[in-house]
């Protein structure tokens, strides 16, 4: 048996050897008809490593950022100079609360009414937080921050004097307003972020002046998304939720990613609750920051109603045959509602020919609208519908 094998293997040898003769004499023959076969198969190569490249360069364009032993540290030195501390005096004539505090509603939401002084003329003073957005001295904060100061003054790092600062803008419903002071400098700057691109998980940093207590810095995560909170007569929208420790005295400071990008402007804490803070979104700052800068407010469109949603028993107490519109629940004096007619207990249908079957529908309808335009209401009254022309004029801000 073991000869037969021996003898096999010289003639197995022999038919691979001729085997590959053979592809490699093809090979030759075929290179010698076409002798472009070569830089045929070199192009392709080259074209798909270019190709490979080209991949790359579009996934490093937007690098993630890792979260490492040095990252925090590292965004805290970058972006810690453009964070600053506000300090506000307001000329008082009544009882009002002495603790610097007091004009941040969500410190009077949470922690009480506290400190009252006797009904008298007082300087009381206020405190916050705000971050540099162009290197000539433009900073953003909340609204009720400065709200009814008399002076502002803002330390900026590196400066022994604090600056007075001016009031550029503010708008009372968004809880955002702009200041301006004057250095002989450039000044550090923070970028504004996409929140839209943030995601729940997703790791922040906050800096501020909690209870006075300059740049101090606490991390967490994104806990939520599009949070509505209401304060008071303030309803706030869309608002990141997040854990990372924001306290009075946080409020106008900076909600970081780990690109140093600000995703959010810090401005609630829930005190009842452990690890639950607020953030307004950039998408909220950004879509009225030129208008705080260019006029100073913010011109929105108003209907002059205040509403609420037909229920089920509502509408057949009304005699409304289904649960759909939003009925008024009471018209501003003066406003353009009331100019056109409407009153307390119409359901309001239709938006200029636009079916509306809740209080948000009826919103975004309204906030769609130029100041200015005509626009035709489909409503419910006393078993009739009626039509009514309203004139949409620009909502007063009554608490200035």
């Amino acid at each position: 048996m073991q000869e037969t094998n021996q003898a096999k293997r010289p003639i197995l040898g022999i038919v691979i050897g001729s085997f590959l003769a053979g592809i490699l004499a093809l090979g030759g023959l075929m290179l010698a008809l076409n002798p472009g076969i070569l830089d045929k198969a070199a192009r392709a190569e080259t074209a798909k490593t270019a190709e490979t490249g080209r991949l790359a360069d579009f996934q490093v364009t937007s690098p993630v950022t890792l979260l490492g032993p040095t990252t925090i540290r590292d965004i805290v030195a970058k972006t810690g100079p453009a964070v600053v501390k506000i300090e506000t005096q307001v000329r008082v004539t009544d009882m009002q609360r002495l603790n610097p505090f007091f004009n941040d509603p969500f410190f009077r939401e949470f922690f009480g009414d506290q400190q009252l002084a006797p009904r008298q003329q007082s300087i009381q003073k206020g405190m916050g937080s705000g971050f540099i957005i162009s290197k000539d001295g433009y900073i953003l904060t909340n609204e009720h921050v400065i709200d009814g100061a008399n002076k502002i003054t803002v330390t900026v790092n590196g400066y022994a004097t604090p600056f007075t600062a001016e009031l550029a803008g503010s708008d009372y419903d968004k809880d955002l307003a702009v200041l301006k002071i004057k250095a002989d400098k450039e000044l550090p700057t923070l970028p504004l972020g996409k929140s839209e691109n943030i995601l729940v998980g997703d790791w922040v940093i906050a800096i501020g002046n909690p209870y006075g207590l300059d740049h101090t810095v606490t991390v967490g995560v994104i806990s939520a998304k599009g949070r509505p909170v209401n304060i008071e007569d303030r309803r706030y929208e869309n608002l990141l939720q997040t854990d990372a420790s924001i306290n009075p005295g946080n409020s106008g400071g900076p909600l970081l990613n780990l690109n140093g990008e600000v995703v959010g402007i810090n401005t609630a804490v829930n005190a009842q609750a452990q690890g639950i803070g607020f953030a307004i979104p950039t998408s909220t700052v950004q879509a009225i920051l030129q208008d705080l800068l260019k006029n100073g407010k913010v011109t929105r469109p108003w209907l002059g109603v205040y509403l609420q949603p037909v229920t089920k028993e509502l509408a057949e107490y009304f005699g409304f045959n289904k649960a759909e519109g939003v009925i008024v629940a009471s018209v501003a004096p003066g406003g353009p509602a009331e100019k056109a007619g409407l009153q307390r207990g119409d359901i309001i249908l239709e938006f200029n020919k636009k079916p509306v079957k809740t209080q948000d529908e009826l919103v975004e309808l309204v906030q769609k609208t130029k100041v200015g335009d005509k626009v035709v209401l489909v409503v419910f009254r006393d078993g009739n519908t009626n039509y009514a022309e309203v004139t949409i004029e620009a909502k007063q801000d009554r608490h200035k």
